[in-house]
């Protein structure tokens, strides 16, 4: 998720649930060791829980940077091992990683030893065309023993040749059963699944069989989803009563950042694009908020004309929405 559930996008879903588990996008150890620290590991307050994701594969380099992260107040430090992009690879760490599992257990020790929140792993159930269950259940055990207690498992091969990331999220075949597998043969530890988990439903079938569910780019292009984890998984009430809310509440934000960090609204609107998917005139609503020609009116200008009745040109195309979600 990296260039997409930065510090804004989560300040919105954590606006749709209280309880959900938040994840940084993937920082590199590179990025935190010889960059701005602040710009990758500032966040606001309430987006906790929250953990740090972290990319790297050198112990020392993990370790340094676990710290810096259980510093500025993460919840959980999370390695990469599900990555499988080819930039990701040459920085060796992400998917690649799985083939070295001596080298995981390293850096999970390394962080383990220097942080006292927990160090988690994030990795598919194979790599390339290799399907053996043996594989992936050698990783976790590996890997396990050198601290690790809570395993977050893509249940598809990550493809580290001739498929782009966007693939590798669709051609490599969903195997649920081997993450209920890797449950059943490590009771004591937490396993989460993840892909290809888009509704309720999903999720609670799955829970059936593991401990946790990540869901990652159907909370970001459909983020109203979120709103009715913390009853149906929680049993608390919603965070916010309806979108508009929500829009309000994010309106509000950016005026804070802009007054305190001279940040732009648009970077933060790009977020929460899909907040009315499914709803009737959201394409008009989400042309306003993408509009860079308005880029200068304040946030609140932006808002009311997204939800101005549409010129008299657009309102059989409106109209044409509501009569197909009907």
């Amino acid at each position: 998720m990296m260039d997409w559930t930065d510090r804004h996008c989560r300040y919105l879903h954590r606006l749709l649930s209280r309880h959900t588990l938040l994840y940084t996008e993937m920082v590199t150890t590179g990025a935190l060791i010889h960059g701005d620290v602040g710009r990758h590991l500032r966040f606001d307050a309430t987006e906790h829980p929250v953990a740090l994701q972290l990319g790297g594969s050198e112990a020392s380099d993990l370790a340094h940077c676990a710290r810096l992260g259980e510093q500025w107040g993460y919840d959980e430090i999370n390695l990469n091992c599900g990555c499988p992009s080819e930039r990701v690879q040459r920085g060796a760490f992400g998917a690649c990683l799985m083939a070295e599992p001596d080298l995981v257990a390293d850096g999970v020790k390394a962080m383990v030893d220097v942080v006292s929140i927990p160090v988690t792993v994030k990795h598919r159930i194979g790599i390339d065309r290799t399907e053996s269950y043996a594989f992936v259940r050698d990783f976790v055990g590996k890997v396990s023993e050198a601290g690790c207690d809570t395993f977050i498992v893509h249940a598809r091969n990550a493809w580290l040749k001739g498929l782009s990331p966007k693939e590798n999220r669709e051609i490599p075949p969903l195997r649920y059963e081997q993450v209920y597998r890797l449950k059943r043969d490590f009771p004591r530890l937490t396993i989460g699944i993840n892909g290809g988990i888009t509704t309720p439903a999903q999720i609670a079938e799955h829970l059936q069989h593991v401990d946790s569910v990540m869901v990652g780019r159907e909370a970001y292009h459909n983020p109203w989803l979120l709103a009715g984890f913390d009853e149906a998984f929680f049993g608390t009430t919603p965070q916010l009563a309806s979108r508009e809310a929500v829009e309000l509440e994010m309106v509000a934000y950016m005026e804070r950042m802009a007054a305190s960090e001279g940040t732009p609204w648009y970077p933060i609107a790009r977020h929460m694009l899909g907040l009315r998917h499914g709803l009737p005139g959201a394409r008009r609503w989400r042309q306003v908020w993408s509009d860079h020609r308005l880029k200068t009116l304040p946030p609140r200008e932006v808002m009311a004309m997204a939800h101005a009745a549409p010129p008299r040109a657009e309102r059989a195309e409106v109209a044409a929405e509501n009569e197909a979600a009907a």
